[in-house]
C-alpha cells in the first residue's frame, strides 16, 4: 500500500462532548449519548431537553471516538446508527479535515484503539487518553481509491466474523440457559417427603462475617496469613471460591472471624446474593453471610445450588433503596425447600455433571469469541501496515 502517513490532529477535528449534570437528566428530549450507551445497544438513555450547542449533536452515521473508560472496554471508534442525540463527555465525534473514506476512518480508528491502549497500559481505574495526544497518532493515507479498496475487504471479513461471533455468542447463552432449566427443574419437582427450613435450621453455623475495626481499610490489619474473602471474590466465584485478593494479619484476624473451608458465602451489599463456597479457611466482612451446613440435614453444595435457584427471588429482595441490599432477617425467615438426604445427594451429583459439562461448552465458545476478537485486531494490523494485497481472496482472512 503506497501511502503518505498522516497524524490524526491533521485529518480530523475531534469534537469533545458536553458534561451534563445529573440534575439535568429529564424523561424526554434528545438521548444523551453516554459510553455506555455505545457499548450497550440496549442501554437505557438519559434526556435533555434545554439549550445546546449544535457542536454536540450527533447523528446517525457520525463517527465517534470514546477517549475515557477501562481498557478493554471502552476506548475505540464507533459509528452511531441511533436517533439524533447530544453527545456527553468522554466522547469525540469525529469531523474529517480532509479528503477521507468514511469507512476508511472508522477503520483506521479502530486499528489505532490498540495503539491508544497501550499508552495507557497499567493505569487503574478510570482512564483517558488527551486529545493532544490522541493528535500525535499516525495512520496511512493512500489515495481515495486504495481506500475504499481497504475498507471493502474490511467491512466484507469484518461481517463474516461478527456473524461468527453472533453465532457463538449464542450458542455460550445457550449452554448458561441448559445449566439454569436443570437447575430450576431439581427445586420445582418438589415431594411429600421435602421439608421447607431456614438457612439457619440446616445448618451449625450462620450469620454475617465480621470485620469490627474502623476504618475497615486500615493497612495495619492486611497482608497476613488468612484469606479476606470480600464481595467481588464470591461474585467471580464459580461454585467454588478458589482465590482471594486480600489476607488479614494476626491483628485483622483478632477483629474478623476465621470460618471454616466449606462455609457457603452469601452477598448481602451492592451485588447481592451472589453465592460460593469456601475452598480454604477465610474471613469475610459482614457484607457476606457464612453459612456452615448441618452435616445431617444438608450439605454445602446442595445449599449453594438452592441459593443459584433461589438467586433471582433473592435479588426481588433486595430492591428498593439507594444500594440493593438484603439483611441477614430475609434469611432467617425465608424458608428453602430440602429433600431427603439421599436425594440431595443425587440432586448435587446430578448438577455437578451438568454444571461441568456446561461449563466446558462456556470456555471452549469464551475461547471462540476471544480468537475471532483477536483476529479482527490481527486484520486491521494487516490493513494498515500494507499487508492487504490487491488480490487477496476474502476466504483467506479467515482462515
Amino acid at each position: 500500500m503506497k501511502s503518505t502517513r498522516a497524524p490524526l490532529g491533521e485529518i480530523f477535528k475531534f469534537q469533545n462532548g458536553r458534561g451534563f449534570k445529573k440534575s439535568e437528566w429529564e424523561s424526554a428530549g434528545l438521548p444523551i449519548i453516554r459510553i455506555t450507551n455505545l457499548n450497550n445497544r440496549d442501554a437505557a438513555f438519559n434526556y435533555y431537553s434545554g439549550p445546546y450547542d449544535k457542536a454536540i449533536e450527533i447523528n446517525a452515521g457520525d463517527l465517534l471516538f470514546s477517549w475515557s473508560g477501562t481498557v478493554g472496554s471502552s476506548f475505540g471508534a464507533h459509528l452511531w446508527e441511533g436517533e439524533t442525540g447530544l453527545l456527553n463527555q468522554h466522547i469525540f465525534k469525529v469531523e474529517h479535515k480532509s479528503n477521507i473514506n468514511r469507512r476508511y476512518a472508522f477503520h483506521a480508528l479502530q486499528w489505532i484503539t490498540d495503539k491508544v491502549e497501550k499508552q495507557v497500559n497499567g493505569a487503574v481505574g478510570l482512564v483517558h487518553i488527551t486529545k493532544a495526544k490522541l493528535n500525535e497518532f499516525e495512520i496511512p493515507l493512500p489515495d481515495v481509491a486504495e481506500q475504499q479498496r481497504i475498507a471493502a475487504i474490511l467491512d466484507d471479513a469484518f461481517e463474516r466474523i461478527d456473524t461468527a461471533i453472533a453465532n457463538t455468542e449464542k450458542n455460550l447463552a445457550n449452554a448458561r440457559e441448559l445449566f439454569e432449566s436443570y437447575l430450576n427443574r431439581c427445586f420445582t419437582c418438589v415431594g411429600d417427603d421435602w421439608k421447607s427450613l431456614t438457612l439457619k435450621e440446616a445448618s451449625i453455623d450462620f450469620g454475617r462475617g465480621k470485620s469490627k475495626h474502623r476504618p475497615r481499610n486500615d493497612p495495619s490489619l492486611y497482608g497476613g496469613e488468612y484469606p479476606f474473602v470480600q464481595t467481588g471474590d464470591v461474585r467471580g466465584a464459580d461454585h467454588y471460591i478458589n482465590s482471594y485478593s486480600q489476607t488479614y494479619n494476626n491483628k485483622g484476624l483478632a477483629q474478623s472471624k476465621l470460618w471454616p473451608k466449606g462455609t457457603v458465602c452469601i452477598t448481602i451489599a451492592a451485588n447481592i446474593a451472589e453465592t460460593g463456597i469456601l475452598s480454604f479457611d477465610s474471613c469475610f466482612p459482614d457484607s457476606v453471610i457464612g453459612v456452615v451446613a448441618d452435616r445431617d440435614v444438608t450439605t454445602n453444595e446442595y445449599i449453594e445450588y438452592i441459593l443459584q435457584y433461589m438467586k433471582n427471588e433473592l435479588k426481588k429482595e433486595g430492591k428498593g433503596s439507594a444500594q440493593d441490599n438484603i439483611n441477614l432477617a430475609t434469611f432467617e425467615s425465608m424458608a428453602f425447600p430440602f429433600a431427603p438426604i439421599e436425594k440431595q445427594l443425587a440432586i448435587v451429583f446430578d448438577l455437578n455433571i451438568v454444571r461441568e459439562t456446561t461449563r466446558s461448552v462456556e470456555l471452549i465458545c469464551q475461547k471462540k469469541v476471544n480468537t475471532l476478537k483477536d483476529l479482527k485486531q490481527s486484520i486491521l494490523q494487516k490493513a494498515f501496515s500494507g499487508e492487504l494485497t490487491a488480490d487477496m481472496h476474502h476466504n483467506e482472512l479467515l482462515s
